[in-house]
């Protein structure tokens, strides 16, 4: 027999938690499906033939969601508007066990500022004014949010904040002056080894600036934070790397384990709504993680990846769809700026596509988010619709329902000084949820298995002997393929995917 470990799912990324509460006692366990929200896409780069599956999943939190006005900030335990962890899986699909095969993956943190902070949409303004609901000079909630963060992520947390810091008016900068000095109060308590790393940089400035190239400033940070993170890879470091060790590899972070590397820490990107400056900062950091991903299975001689190349291409591809998905689901519309916008090589038409894009995200925040929002609370469970009681649209504010102890005493109130849970400081740089504990252990369930079981056998849940298929419908024929969706197609071209291509020979894209 064969013994598997099933862990319990990550209860802040389930969205049909509530649903299941009636069954989950009631039916085995295989029954139960865990349902994610957020986005999901998966592109073939093939170099020289060898297929490299690069894959995206962003997984939206359930906790304090809802849509753009009417979610900013946090709740009272830590939860913030427009959570989403993003990954990156690299995946050498030439070799299908999961146990031989090579396979790597970084993550990625965006959400809302974390603070009592709201926008009075009343006034059908384009860019109400920010206000802070609460003060809070001891960073409560801030505390439970970067505990939270420890706890499954380890240190160095880092912070990349890219709202405007010089205003005519002050707007953003409310924002930034309050998380400067919550970050500030917090690192008091902690080791200066684990300390929160705040990088601020007003990314709207140095777009109108025509001296600044935004990408390559960009491009800089991004380097920095994968340097102190390091990234997941299931596999020591190849002969190459030792023969041939490249500087950049050798100043890398993380955790160095026999199997391969571990990534501790994690970075979190905010905007004010975190869309589009997001979306395109998150791009360059998973940018500069693929190159160390690709190197480190041995796939390049050098961790730098540049532009125009087929590779880049197809993974910004993946991000902008990625972007313009979380952005519908949060914003209303999808992205309004894009890398290309950035780069300043976006074509004329693109200008008034972003116009469009504006117009429809201003309409769906001024009527159709309020119902969106009531649809999202029913959902999760947020609201639960019982006799005698007000119905859901009857309520004047779904304030109340996400921040539960407005209505009660506190009975507990957390330390202003030793603000993470207990046994988190121990164990870092490394995420206490992954280390071995006996509470990590009660999340466990160990099931033993025959060799031949459907549940475990790849081979059978891949190929489907027992199905009649087609090369037409299978996937990983059908999905986005570097070679045939980007490469040009003139004779004579280096068929390498990490080869500079000049404009008048790229392959056609979705883009454009």
């Amino acid at each position: 027999g064969v013994f598997g470990i099933c862990s319990k799912p990550y209860e802040k990324y389930v969205w049909n938690a509530k649903l299941l509460e009636a069954v989950r006692s009631a039916v085995h366990r295989d029954w139960l499906l865990y349902i994610i929200h957020g986005f999901c896409g998966q592109s073939k780069l093939l170099i020289y033939g060898r297929p490299i599956y690069v894959t995206l999943i962003a997984r939206r939190s359930s906790k304090f969601a809802g849509t753009r006005f009417l979610k900013r900030g946090s709740n009272c335990e830590g939860d913030v508007a427009n959570e989403v962890e993003t990954e990156q899986i690299l995946y050498d699909a030439s070799v299908m066990s999961f146990s031989a095969g090579s396979y790597s993956s970084y993550v990625q943190v965006r959400g809302s500022v974390p603070l009592y902070w709201s926008q009075d949409i009343s006034t059908m303004m384009p860019k109400p004014p920010i206000t802070l609901d609460q003060a809070d000079p001891y960073a409560h909630v801030a505390a439970l949010h970067f505990d939270q963060m420890l706890q499954r992520f380890g240190s160095p947390i880092i912070i990349l904040n890219l709202v405007k810091e010089r205003e005519k008016r002050k707007h953003e900068r409310i924002l930034s002056e309050e998380l400067v000095a919550a970050v500030t109060y917090l690192n008091q308590f902690l080791p200066p080894e684990h300390a929160i790393i705040y990088i601020p940089w007003d990314m709207a400035k140095y777009t109108k600036s025509k001296l600044c190239n935004v990408l390559d400033r960009l491009n800089v940070i991004a380097e920095s934070v994968v340097k102190k993170t390091g990234f997941f890879v299931n596999r020591p470091d190849s002969y190459c790397s030792v023969l041939r060790p490249d500087e950049k590899w050798n100043e890398l972070g993380g955790c160095v384990v026999s199997t391969g590397r571990l990534q501790t820490g994690v970075l979190r990107t905010n905007c004010v709504d975190c869309l589009d400056r997001t979306n395109t900062a998150q791009f360059m950091v998973g940018k500069c993680a693929l190159a160390y991903q690709l190197y480190s299975l041995g796939l390049i001689d050098k961790p730098n990846l540049q532009f125009d190349t087929d590779a880049v291409r197809l993974f910004e591809e993946l991000y902008e769809d990625h972007g313009d998905t979380l952005s519908l689901q949060y914003g209303g519309s999808q992205l309004v700026h894009r890398v290309k916008t950035y780069r300043k090589i976006a074509p004329w038409t693109q200008h008034s596509k972003d116009i469009m894009q504006t117009l429809s995200r201003y309409y769906s925040n001024a009527f159709s988010d309020a119902d969106r929002q009531d649809s999202i609370n029913l959902f999760l469970g947020v609201f639960q619709p019982a006799e005698g009681k007000p119905h859901l649209w009857e309520l004047p504010t779904d304030f109340y329902l996400h921040h539960k102890n407005t209505l009660s005493l506190s009975q507990t109130r957390q330390s202003y000084t030793y603000w993470w849970t207990t046994g988190v400081l121990k164990h870092l740089p490394l995420p206490f949820d992954e280390v071995t504990c006996a509470e990590n252990r009660r999340k466990l369930t160990v099931k033993k298995f025959h060799k031949y079981e459907e549940e475990i056998d790849i081979h059978n849940e891949f190929f489907r002997p027992y199905e009649l298929s087609s090369f037409d419908e299978t996937f990983c024929l059908a999905m986005t393929n570097s070679t045939r969706d980007f490469m040009p197609k003139n004779v004579g071209i280096d068929p390498s995917p990490f080869t500079v291509r000049k404009p008048d020979e790229t392959g056609k894209s979705v883009l454009g």
